[in-house]
This record gives C-alpha cells, sequence and structure tokens, in this order.
C-alpha cells in the first residue's frame, strides 16, 4: 500500500525557513515521480517541486526557484522540502504526492494529507 505523510509545517516569520518532510512507503523512488504541491483555501493546487524518478532530476516552478530545494534521502525513504526566504505568499497547505508515470502531473496518483504552512510578516 502506497503512503505518504508529511511533516514538519509551522508558523515562521518572513525570511525564515522551514524543512519539510514526507515518509513514504509502498514502492520505490525510482519507479515514481515524487513532487510537492501546496494549496491556499479557496485557491488551486499548485505544484512546488518535483523529483524526477529514476532521473536524479529535480523540476521547479519559478516562484520558489532559488528558495527551495527538493531532494530525498533514499535510505530512510523521506523526501524533503527545503524552504529558504520565506514569504507571505508561501502561506499553504503543502501536499508530498507521489505518480507513477515518474514525472509530477497535477493530478498525481497518491497524496498525503498534507501539512500547513503558515508564514507572518
Amino acid at each position: 500500500e502506497v503512503q505518504l505523510v508529511e511533516s514538519g509545517g509551522g508558523l515562521v516569520q518572513t525570511g525564515g525557513s522551514l524543512r519539510l518532510a514526507c515518509e513514504v512507503s509502498g514502492f520505490s523512488f525510482d519507479d515514481y515521480g515524487i513532487g510537492w504541491f501546496r494549496q491556499v483555501p479557496g485557491q488551486d493546487r499548485l505544484g512546488v517541486a518535483c523529483l524526477i524518478g529514476g532521473e536524479d532530476r529535480a523540476v521547479y516552478e519559478d516562484f520558489v526557484k532559488g528558495r527551495f530545494t527538493i531532494f530525498s534521502d533514499n535510505a530512510k525513504k523521506i523526501v524533503y522540502l527545503q524552504m529558504n526566504n520565506l514569504e507571505v505568499e508561501d502561506t499553504a497547505v503543502y501536499y508530498c504526492a507521489a505518480d507513477r508515470t515518474r514525472k509530477c502531473p497535477r493530478l498525481m496518483d497518491y497524496w498525503g494529507k498534507g501539512t500547513l504552512v503558515t508564514v507572518s510578516s
């Protein structure tokens, strides 16, 4: 059974940092794309960053380039999202997701329940 469990959300001030973690089980990292998405209530869910399965390559949305980094600890089966220089606009529920295409389409196959990140000014 595929499971994804996020942690690490919380309250941080503008300019601060947070590291989100996604513990995964039930599949091999090489066989799936694993990504982070975020959603503000009332708005569409947006992609943030994606680890392309089997390619050791990451893809980022423009609004987080240079500030966020996605990386994995394959031994622990954890995917992280390091978020630096946070802005109020980064406030959202962050979701970890996995997809069998090894990429990160908008509608991923599996989703975690999310973790809330709040950035205060």
